[in-house]
């Protein structure tokens, strides 16, 4: 164990938001196109926001399907990280729910591990702005990669 160990809070996030940032712009230029941006980083934790835009609707004027995928699928990615700092961890699956309509608007998620290892498992909660109320809930499972 060395110095800089001893000093680092044991939930704190292997990863720092602004490397965090550095990473998706480097290696992940998809999150840019959708606009999504990763608010906060934990140890197994992660909040996002997508953010409002008509290129994010289909008929009807809800979020599509797909982008909330994506924003799911981003900010569990910020959470195995954050867990791991693992940067080459990849998706194993991801089902989602969708509970309601997507409103037009920005949809945040709020992502947590429930098992951090070689395969890692968590959730995501989206929810649109101004409300708790859930529009998805999502399960997904990752492969990490030994460091």
């Amino acid at each position: 164990m060395t110095a800089t160990d001893l000093d680092t809070p044991a939930d704190a996030p292997l990863i720092s938001l602004t490397d965090f940032h550095i990473l998706l712009a480097d290696q992940h230029p998809f999150s840019l196109l959708l606009g999504i941006d990763v608010l906060r980083i934990g140890r197994g934790t992660a909040r996002a926001v997508l953010p409002a835009r008509d290129a994010h609707q289909r008929l009807g004027g809800i979020v599509a399907g797909p982008m909330l995928m994506g924003l799911a699928d981003l900010t569990m990615y910020a959470a195995v990280v954050g867990a791991t700092g693992q940067a080459h961890a990849v998706t194993a699956s991801l089902t989602i729910n969708f509970l309601r309509k997507s409103p037009a608007g920005a949809i945040y998620a709020d992502a947590r591990l429930l098992k951090v290892g070689r395969l890692s498992a968590g959730e995501v909660i989206l929810t649109g702005e101004g409300s708790d109320e859930p529009l998805a809930h999502i399960v997904s499972t990752w492969s990490v990669p030994k460091p």
